[in-house]
């Protein structure tokens, strides 16, 4: 659990790339409307639009080895650069080893056939992540090794990157047998989701934020926005394809579109609803962490700081969040709105992807957000008083709660004095063994959980604790943790 947490924190650093791939790519259609058919670009206006085009298009079309470099980075011990290089030493060898043209001379490769295709797609995400993982692991094992005298130049951290060639060859000799299974297995579950149309983008949609808390949603991505398994919804939209230009069979944007009145409008709606559901007397810590996370969502499509804020208190609750989305997904698919993002479905992509060719009836969503805003308040209004559901400002009061709020210093700038009282509430700092942070909490490793005070915590401020193992403490901050 522990490595799969550093993973996803890791992939927030690759991420992090795409937002400014969208504002470039965004401005530069509008600016340029011709490259999109592929006409002349005349006018300095459209040779600015050109340059943003093609400016914003290197990072997607090269996305997977920014994956690659940010996960090596990102998960290596002090986030050191030469984890980075690692990992593109590993990236470069294996899909150098496993091309279409070298795996051609060591087996029988029919052009065509489900082992070529999957040969071709090397240069994936997937496998760049698997790259930036070796040359993390290879980075935190070898950073430190000593060589005799006479290959002493070799040492530290000279050595990585050779120990990373070695470990990369060896895993190319596996994908070669299991990449093709592997790839297999993903083109039939892309396929069969993808064949079922809206319901099946439905289905996708649901699942994608049903495996937020466990992380996995970042594989799943992977099948359906990037070019993994040849459907690329995310790569189409934003190379300024359309459905027939590219000839795809799929309706293009379905897999991105349904998630921005949900993020947009639905999670204002179930802010609201969290708000007025709860106690008088907390209402004010309800506010303070639901109206923030919803603004959030709103503007950027950042959604962890509020759905963490509820997951665990009230998991059937969450159930219900997840399925909304898959409704309104295929609600979304129906009445032809089609939209998309390069970091998530905020007004912000919104905007930048309206120029867009696979972008259409983008004014759709005034009616879809109201509705989605309408249909999340009143269904989580209902679930939360129907079921008495212990969502923010609804936990059971006591105490021990009563005393920390009073001497918790609550929605203040005064980040000191918060992590004052959370480490308090950790234990002290002789329980934690290590600390760190991703976009929106605090990951630690504690020596005894039994001294980890919930209450005090979230008196802080927090909008939850979560105990993902026997020593592993998480606690939800949100967009503020780095500070």
């Amino acid at each position: 659990m522990k490595f799969v947490q550093k993973l996803g924190k890791a992939l927030m650093l690759p991420v992090a790339c795409l937002p400014i791939c969208g504002i470039l790519m965004g401005l530069g259609y509008a600016m340029c409307p011709s490259t999109m058919q592929g006409g002349d670009v005349t006018g300095i206006v459209q040779q600015i639009g050109f340059f943003l085009v093609k400016a914003g298009g290197a990072l997607i079309d090269h996305m997977a080895l920014l994956f690659a470099i940010g996960v090596g980075v990102g998960m290596s011990d002090d986030h050191d650069g030469t984890a980075g290089l690692a990992a593109l030493a590993s990236w470069l060898m294996i899909t150098n080893l496993l091309s279409t043209g070298a795996v051609s001379v060591l087996r029988t490769l029919e052009e065509g056939s489900t082992a070529f295709i999957a040969f071709s797609k090397i240069e994936n995400p997937f496998i760049g992540i698997i790259a930036g993982i070796i040359g993390a692991l290879c980075y935190n094992r070898f950073k430190s090794t000593k060589l005799p005298d006479w290959l002493s130049f070799f040492s530290g951290k000279r050595c990585v990157a050779i120990v990373a060639g070695v470990v990369s060859i060896i895993v190319s000799a596996v994908l070669l047998f299991v990449w093709p299974v592997l790839f297999a297995g993903l083109v039939a579950l892309g396929k069969g989701i993808a064949g079922m149309g809206a319901l099946g983008a439905g289905i996708y949609a649901f699942f994608n934020r049903l495996l937020i808390p466990f992380g996995l949603h970042h594989a799943l991505n992977n099948v359906f926005w990037f070019d993994t398994i040849g459907l690329g919804d995310l790569n189409h939209f934003w190379a300024g394809d359309t459905t027939a230009s590219a000839n795809l069979s799929w309706d293009l944007g379905i897999y991105m579109s349904g998630f921005f009145p949900c993020m947009m409008f639905g999670i204002p709606g179930a802010a609201l609803a969290m708000i007025q559901t709860a106690k008088d007397n907390k209402k004010k810590i309800a506010i303070g962490i639901v109206m923030s996370a919803a603004i959030s969502a709103f503007v950027c499509g950042v959604t962890e700081p509020f759905e963490f804020a509820f997951m665990f208190l009230a998991p059937a609750l969450y159930v219900v969040y997840a399925a909304l989305y898959g409704i309104f997904t295929v609600i979304t698919c129906f009445v032809g709105f089609r939209a998309g993002f390069s970091f998530s479905a905020g007004l912000t992509d919104l905007i930048f992807s309206a120029s867009l060719p696979a972008a259409h009836n983008t004014w759709m969503i005034i009616p879809l957000g109201i509705a989605a805003f309408l249909v999340f308040y009143f269904v989580f209004k209902f679930a939360i008083l129907k079921w008495d559901l212990k969502t923010p400002g609804r936990e059971d009061d006591d105490d021990e709660a009563d005393d920390a709020e009073k001497s918790a210093t609550l929605a203040n700038n005064d980040f000191t004095a918060v992590a004052q009282t959370i480490l308090e509430g950790l234990g002290g700092k002789e329980n934690v063994v290590t600390i760190d942070n991703c976009i929106t909490r605090l990951r630690l490793e504690v020596k005894d959980t039994t001294k980890v005070n919930e209450k005090a915590i979230k008196a802080a401020g927090a909008a939850g604790v979560i105990r993902p193992g026997k020593t592993s403490v998480q606690v939800i901050i949100g967009t503020q943790v780095q500070f």
